[in-house]
């Protein structure tokens, strides 16, 4: 997916994001320039492991 700039500025918290579907909308906000917060309830590494994943395809937070 390519980002598109309609969301480049925003801040979106995710709640759920690490893993199954809030992971994936924090991952696909983040293509678009979105300043995601990966929240988590549960697991943190899950969550450690979304933000590894987002900022190791050169995504900035």
């Amino acid at each position: 997916m390519e980002n598109t700039g309609k969301l480049n500025g925003k801040v979106a918290v995710i709640t759920g994001a690490s893993k199954g579907i809030g992971a994936g909308i924090a991952k696909a906000y983040a293509r678009e320039g979105v300043a995601v917060v990966v929240n988590y309830a549960s697991s943190r590494e899950g969550a450690d492991q979304v933000v590894l994943e987002i900022t190791s395809a050169g995504v900035k937070q």
